[in-house]
Formats: C-alpha cells, sequence, structure tokens
C-alpha cells in the first residue's frame, strides 16, 4: 500500500508541475506579436526629399502608420519596424535603436528600424537649434510611440507559422537615363530608362496563427517611393504606403502588411515626381494606381501561398563597417575622412533571410546578395539601421550621375558590403 500511495504522489506532482512548466521543446516554439500604430503628423511639418521644397506639409491625402513584427524562439528576438517615413536621418537611426534596443533589452543585431522612402512624409530631426519646432516634436512623438508599438507587439505574442511566395511587379523603373545634347556630349540625369536593370521580384511573407488566421502579410520591393515630387505638399505615404493600405484593405482589419524598400537607389515608380494628386475626374492618380498595382500582386501572391509551416531557429547578427570613401576629385585636397561607416544588419529565420542595409542602395547590390544567399527567400531591406546615403556598385561610378556625385563611398565599395553581408548569412 506505501508503494501504491508513493507512486500516486508521484504521478499527481508531477501532473501539477506539467501543467505550469512548458514542456522542454515549447522553446523551440516560433511565437510573433504584430502591432500597426499611426504616426500621421497632427500639425504642418518640413517635408522630407526634395531641398527645393522649403514650406511647410499643407494637408493630409492618406495615413502614416508605423507596423511591427515581433518574433521570438526561447530567448532570441527578432523585431521588424516598417515605418512611412523617408527615413531616420539626422542623427535619428542611433538615436532611435539606442532607446528601443535599451527599451526591451534586445541585441543591436534584433532591431531591424526600417522606412519604406516615401518623399511625401515629414523629416525627422532632434536638432533643436536647426530644427523646426514641430518636426522636433513630431520625432519626439514618434520616438514614443515606436516603444508603445513595439510593447503592443510583445504583448500579444502567439504560436505562428510562416509561408513565404514570390511574384513580379513592373511599376518599378531604372531611373538613370542616358541624354545626348546637341553637342554630341553625354550626361546621366533622373528619367526613366525602362531597358535598364530593375529586381522586379515582390517577395511576400504570410504569418499566421495557430488557427490559420492572417497575422501579417509582409512584403519586400525594390522602387523609391516618389511618385509625387517636390512640389506636393501633402502627406502621404506614396506607392509603397498606398500598397500596403490596399493589401491591409482587401485582407481585413486582423492582418497588418508591414511594407520594406528593396535595394532601389537607381529605381523609381514609372510615373516620378509628379506635382500632385491629379484630381482630374476620371483620372486614377498615378499614386494610387501603382500603389494599387504592386497591392494587388502582393495579395495575389498572399493567396497563393499554399499554407505555412514552422520554420528553424532565429539568428540575428550586425555589423559596422568601414567603407572607403570616395576620392576627392582634386587629388591634392584630402582632407575627409579615408573610410565611411555602414550599417549592416542579417537575421535568419529558417531558410527565410533578411539582410538590412543602412543606405540607399542600388538594385544590382541587392540582385547580388539575393544570388548568393544560402536561403531560399532572402529580403534585401533598404534605409534600415542607418542612412548612409547612395551605395553604387564600381562600373556605374565610371557613368556619373546624380548617385554618383552623392555618394560617400569609394567605387570598390559596394563590392565589401556583398561579401560581408553573404559571410555574415553563411555564419548564421
Amino acid at each position: 500500500m506505501r508503494t501504491r500511495s508513493f507512486i500516486v504522489r508521484i504521478v499527481v506532482l508531477a501532473g501539477i508541475i506539467s501543467s505550469v512548466a512548458p514542456p522542454v521543446e515549447a522553446a523551440g516554439v516560433l511565437r510573433a506579436g504584430v502591432a500597426k500604430g499611426d504616426i500621421t503628423p497632427e500639425k504642418p511639418v518640413k517635408m522630407s526629399g526634395y531641398a527645393s521644397r522649403k514650406g511647410l506639409s499643407t494637408g493630409v491625402h492618406d495615413p502614416l502608420s508605423a507596423r511591427a513584427i515581433v518574433f521570438q524562439q526561447g530567448n532570441e528576438r527578432l523585431v521588424l519596424v516598417s515605418t512611412d517615413l523617408i527615413g531616420f536621418y539626422e542623427g535619428t537611426a542611433d538615436h532611435m535603436r539606442d532607446v528601443l534596443v535599451k527599451e526591451f533589452a534586445l541585441k543591436p543585431s534584433e532591431l531591424f528600424l526600417t522606412a519604406i522612402h516615401t518623399h511625401a512624409g515629414p523629416s525627422l530631426t532632434i536638432d533643436a537649434e536647426n530644427g523646426h519646432p514641430n518636426n522636433l516634436k513630431y520625432t519626439e512623438g514618434l520616438q514614443n510611440k515606436l516603444i508603445a508599438l513595439i510593447r503592443r507587439a510583445l504583448d500579444d505574442m502567439q504560436p505562428v507559422d510562416i509561408g513565404v511566395g514570390r511574384g513580379a511587379c513592373p511599376i518599378g523603373s531604372n531611373r538613370r537615363e542616358l541624354r545626348v545634347r546637341k553637342t554630341g556630349q553625354s550626361d546621366i540625369v533622373l528619367g526613366r530608362n525602362p531597358y535598364g536593370p530593375t529586381d522586379k521580384e515582390v517577395l511576400v511573407m504570410k504569418v499566421a496563427g495557430p488557427d490559420g488566421a492572417l497575422v501579417a502579410v509582409a512584403f519586400d520591393y525594390a522602387t523609391h517611393a516618389t511618385c509625387l515630387g517636390g512640389k506636393n505638399t501633402v502627406i502621404s505615404g506614396d506607392v509603397i504606403g498606398l500598397a500596403e493600405q490596399f493589401v491591409e484593405k482587401i485582407l481585413g482589419p486582423k492582418a497588418i502588411s508591414p511594407a520594406f524598400a528593396g535595394a532601389s537607389g537607381n529605381i523609381d515608380p514609372w510615373f516620378r515626381v509628379l506635382p500632385a494628386f491629379n484630381t482630374e475626374p476620371g483620372w486614377v492618380p498615378e499614386p494610387v494606381l501603382l500603389g494599387t498595382f504592386l497591392g494587388e500582386e502582393v495579395v495575389h501572391v498572399c493567396r497563393e501561398i499554399d499554407g505555412t509551416q514552422p520554420v528553424g531557429r532565429i539568428a540575428t547578427a550586425f555589423a559596422t563597417l568601414d567603407l572607403p570613401a570616395k576620392p576627392p576629385e582634386d587629388a591634392d585636397d584630402r582632407q575627409g575622412p579615408d573610410t565611411v561607416p555602414f550599417n549592416v544588419s542579417v537575421a535568419r529565420l529558417g531558410e527565410i533571410a533578411f539582410v538590412g542595409l543602412g543606405g540607399e542602395v542600388f538594385t544590382q547590390i541587392g540582385m547580388a546578395i539575393k544570388a548568393g544567399s544560402p536561403c531560399e527567400h532572402t529580403f534585401v531591406i533598404t534605409h534600415c539601421n542607418g542612412a548612409a546615403g547612395y551605395l553604387a556598385p564600381k562600373e556605374r561610378h565610371v557613368e556619373g550621375g546624380y548617385e554618383i556625385r552623392s555618394t560617400a563611398y569609394a567605387p570598390q565599395a559596394a563590392d565589401l558590403v556583398v561579401r560581408k553581408s553573404l559571410k555574415m548569412l553563411h555564419d548564421l
């Protein structure tokens, strides 16, 4: 009787322990939480993207949002934040990242802070002396909103499965147009080069809960968000922001759709730098037209993803590269630094890779990273964890043009970024 009583006590105790503690294999379960928040300016602000635009915004065409997906597996996390902004310039990238990393005890490699690169949004500033008061207040408010956003995502964690699909969309066009003057001289100008290299891929990640319900539909596409030009003074997410809004409208309010800007330093929308939304009767405004086109492709790809499946472990890495600086035009005028920093973030969810590049990277660089990636699906995300400006392949330096004049990097820098990004992925 004593033996039977002892056995019964062990069985009961084991049942109590198992009801309190998660099974050992639960540590390997991928969990995710998502959140979306409004970041539309409440007051007129200085807008970003065009130096010629001096005044403040005059209205709002469509709302701006921030969206977050937080993945967790055991003690490893991956925080993807997409914002309907041009990027985190003027020192705001390091500032925001430091705040968020500290607030949530993240490893620096676990945070991908990104922007869709709309040129119809507010500029960020933490410069109290030179920044416009409305933009200073907006940036301060954005910081608080991003903290709240990530906290809401962390409070909403659940087991998830992931599916990935590929589509294609032609709305992006190479913008480095060759024009020949009457004198016979030629220049590379910002225009439309339909035959230049572009990455048409639309990469879609479908995140679903235990019941199969959609949680998030993230997508990556390589284009500037510059349907609207410097004469436009209304706030808008432009082509990529409008695509996000379309996907969420079609797939329902419970699924968020964060977008990521692919390698698009030399890619503009087919219709570019227009003065305003055309309100002519019967006309579909170009940002709406192209955003809907892209959004419909995202929805098509999402619906064609044949189920979801568990993924392997989370792994992340972060590096700041010291890339060679572009030599001065006058070889005797060497006053600048020999190197310029450039941030590279990489992460893996099993066979899904994320490569975050802290600058405005030419599409050929992104395509090279995809081609060399050890993973089946690779999201190349620019304007991520930094704002280092243009990075162009060495052969484009010979041609010249706006991006080459603007870049701080030497011709060989792009190859170094490709090789380092791939090495970091392989090391994971």
